[in-house]
């Protein structure tokens, strides 16, 4: 089976990694990159089966410049809310593909680890089960893959466990301990189920492998992008010195501002989310805290 994974960053190398060990993968991003297989754009959409690891914030508009549905297959392995609209992924791309179309990827997965052959499980979420049970099948066996129909509840755990580890990330950067760091990621999982369900999104979402698993992972470890932008700000640094240093997207950053937004307009208590707001647009990291405790 051929699939093609479009966005060359970790993430989008890595799914590479893995779909080329038992299959054709070939992959293309907007600059050239010395990864084998690597090919033009027009190329790799002429597959059945298409991959979009791009950064959630330029999905939207990538799509309009660049997208031509020719009855492929996609599988959306991109995870945020897009700042300047508020909607979710599979909002943005019902306006060019068919939702029996289209699948979401989440669960537990640092791209260096994917590189290493470590083992993982994900979760492949779809409307249509049977295709999501084809996109499953392309992961070698050290990934376990799961088929899930929760599309709402996939898409708002992968966007919201980045802004949580940003909020764990500066908790650990001002020194405040492994009880809190456990008792911010514990109420986080709460927010995050509460964000979620006011959507539509199923409970087991948030116990299973995109919910507390992804967050788990991603928001107590120095691999994780969103993790260091916590620390970063904890210490004092600016933001965009941070974004700089680091090099890579952080997602969480504009996701923060998007969940503060949506819970406003929608009446939705996410007290975490908003401090990780308001802490990004220049607030004490020490008075957000005080104010969370209160």
């Amino acid at each position: 089976m051929n699939i093609s994974v479009i966005g060359g960053g970790k993430w989008g190398q890595a799914l590479h990694f893995a779909f080329s060990q038992n299959h054709k993968s070939i992959i293309t991003s907007r600059t050239k990159k010395d990864v084998a297989n690597f090919v033009s754009l027009e190329e790799a959409l002429s597959n059945k089966y298409v991959v979009i690891a791009l950064p959630a914030q330029i999905v939207g508009e990538w799509l309009k410049q660049n997208f031509r549905y020719n009855n492929q297959k996609v599988l959306i392995a991109a995870k945020g809310i897009e700042a300047s609209s508020g909607r979710f992924l599979n909002e943005i791309f019902s306006d060019f593909v068919p939702t029996e179309s289209l699948a979401y990827l989440s669960g537990p997965s640092f791209a260096a680890e994917v590189m290493k052959a470590l083992p993982t499980a994900l979760v492949v979420s779809s409307k249509n089960k049977d295709m999501a049970k084809e996109f499953c099948a392309f992961f070698p066996n050290f990934i376990k893959s799961y088929a899930d129909d929760d599309i709402v509840g996939a898409e708002v755990s992968g966007a919201y466990k980045n802004v949580l580890a940003i909020a764990s990330g500066v908790c650990d950067g001002l020194e405040l301990g492994l009880n809190a760091r456990a008792s911010l990621i514990a109420r986080g999982l709460v927010e995050m189920q509460r964000f979620g369900l006011s959507f539509g999104a199923k409970e087991a979402a948030f116990l299973g492998l995109s919910g507390a698993g992804d967050l788990f992972l991603t928001a107590s470890s120095v691999l994780s992008r969103n993790y260091r932008v916590g620390v970063a700000l904890a210490k004092g640094m600016k933001l965009d010195e941070i974004l700089k240093e680091l090099g890579e997207v952080a997602e969480g950053v504009l996701t923060s501002r998007a969940i503060s937004k949506i819970s406003k307009e929608r009446n939705i208590y996410t007290p975490i989310a908003r401090e990780v707001s308001l802490i990004i647009e220049g607030k004490s990291p020490l008075e957000s805290l005080k104010d969370l405790l209160a």
